[in-house]
């Protein structure tokens, strides 16, 4: 549990409905916005590639990724009634659904894209009461294997990016980009451990400004091309022709909405733990709502599907700010980033090896706060070992073997080749299993039940006092005539015991 600020303790408030002021915010604000712009421009650009579309369009589509990602940001940090987490939460265009459109638009065009994600989000707005009531089923055990796969699974783009991204780049992996890199990773170290708090919390962006200035030096950084293009320009609703509806695509982006719900389930359950909030099936339903309706009217200003992005869960856990007003400044700063394409020039001029080098940390305080949750899980005397065990795995194959499923029908694909979701679906089903469907289940079930079973010696000498006849009886001991049997601390107090797990909270 993160401990509050004695401001928010006096207040009886949480943690993130802290004000911190409008300067402190859109600073902080900003490191949002650098941290998850590579991500949030790479599906329009691999998109508007596969549909052929010119320079220029494809300038557009990345200006209406980054608008839509600004009143997505919004909506869901900020919130407004049923719609919206109110959770340090950054919304952005995902790359689950990559693949499935871009199966789409080689048959339809942009057009058939826009009208699957248009049909399949409001679909998902329909179901996302079923989805707030799954939270009990996210116990620890769940979100501390979801929370650590998430953060395993970011690792391939912060290498990607340390390597410089373009693979057809002929410095790609050179020795100069992942040189690049550690000298950022060793900014953030460095700053991360100067005692001033205004410069230790922003470790990442200061981070980021002295590795581009670096990169300028050595001639890694082009900003000629800046002034390249209009300063200001709007997003046109429907600027790529109407929507148009098919079946088939709708039924496949149907798919990548369920994936969605399940990944945007876990980031929101994981913020709530990195934050110190509670995540309940309210604030779940609100969360998804945003989601899906963000994503139903990203296509009309001709962005794609929406979900919460999993990289700034691991901002707001290594900078400590966990202010829903500072996520809410970075919703703003997109917004304004997608009305002003000359400011989004100057960001993606920033070079990638410098977003790796910041990511290796971002990225990795992420796991490291899925290890901190799955320490708190009890082992002993149940299947939790193996459901971390099973989970991990499963949520490793995609990452380890990305072709693994390509041979399997294409919504298997779908469901599976995102590390995390896999993770999710397996540790929800094993827990419902193991934690939940009572039948069948024996005192010792598992070696893995045994394997990490330990009594204490303090324990075995407590048991020498124990009668003949006496028993455990919901969590307490009674004589052979089923009467209690008290305990008194040291000075002959009565004490309250349970002996064994407190029972589950339904």
């Amino acid at each position: 549990m993160v401990k509050r600020t004695q401001a928010e303790a006096a207040a009886g408030g949480r943690a993130e409905d802290e004000r911190l002021g409008i300067g402190k915010s859109f600073t902080y604000g900003i490191q949002h916005v650098l941290t998850m712009y590579g991500g949030i421009i790479a599906p329009p650009l691999i998109i508007g590639g596969a549909a052929g579309v010119s320079p220029a369009e494809i300038g557009l589509l990345v200006a209406s990724c980054l608008f839509i990602g600004g009143l997505a940001t919004i909506l869901q940090s900020f919130g407004v009634p049923f719609f919206g987490s109110r959770l340090p939460l950054v919304q952005g265009t995902s790359f689950a659904g990559v693949a499935t459109m871009t199966a789409i638009v080689a048959d339809g065009g942009l057009p058939a894209v826009f009208g699957s994600v248009i049909a399949s989000a409001v679909l998902g707005l329909l179901v996302t009461p079923v989805f707030s009531r799954l939270v009990k089923y996210f116990p620890p055990v769940v979100t501390g294997t979801v929370i650590t796969v998430i953060g395993l699974s970011l690792m391939p783009v912060a290498a990607q990016w340390a390597m410089g991204n373009n693979t057809k780049a002929p410095e790609f992996g050179s020795v100069s980009n992942i040189g690049l890199a550690a000298m950022t990773l060793a900014i953030v170290l460095l700053l991360s451990k100067v005692a001033v708090p205004a410069i230790s919390r922003l470790s990442i962006l200061l981070s980021i400004v002295v590795g581009t200035v670096l990169a300028a030096v050595l001639g890694k950084a082009d900003f000629s091309r800046v002034w390249d293009g209009p300063i200001f320009a709007v997003p046109t609703p429907f600027g790529f022709g109407a929507p148009t509806f098919d079946v088939a695509a709708i039924v496949s982006m149907f798919i990548v909405v369920l994936v969605t719900l399940t990944e945007t389930t876990a980031d929101m359950l994981a913020v709530g733990e990195i934050v110190g909030t509670r995540v309940g099936k309210r604030r779940i339903g609100d969360g998804l709502r945003a989601d899906m309706a963000s994503s139903a009217i990203a296509p009309v200003f001709n962005g794609f599907m929406q979900s919460a992005f999993a990289q700034n869960v691991g901002l707001v856990a290594i900078t400590g700010v966990r202010s829903r007003f500072v996520v809410t400044a970075g919703g703003v700063i997109l917004l304004v980033l997608g009305m002003l394409p000359v400011l989004g020039r100057v960001v993606a001029a920033i070079p990638y090896p410098v977003l790796g080098g910041a990511g290796l940390v971002l990225f990795g305080t992420v796991a490291a706060s899925g290890i901190k949750t799955l320490s708190k899980v009890d082992y002993n005397g149940n299947m939790n070992l193996v459901i971390v065990a099973a989970s991990v795995g499963l949520g490793m194959v995609p990452i380890a073997a990305p072709e693994f499923y390509h041979h399997f029908p294409a919504w298997v694909g779908t469901i599976f080749h995102s590390g995390i979701s896999s993770a999710a679906l397996m540790a929800v089903a094993l827990n419902l299993l193991f934690n939940h469907l009572k039948p069948g289940k024996g005192r010792d079930p598992s070696v893995f039940a045994t394997a990490t079973r330990v009594i204490d010696y303090a324990d075995l000498k407590a048991l020498s006092r124990l009668q003949d006849g006496d028993r455990i009886v919901d969590g307490r001991i009674v004589d052979a005539g089923g009467h209690p049997v008290p305990a008194r601390d040291a000075d002959g107090k009565p004490v309250p015991y349970r002996i064994g797990p407190e029972p589950e909270e339904h």
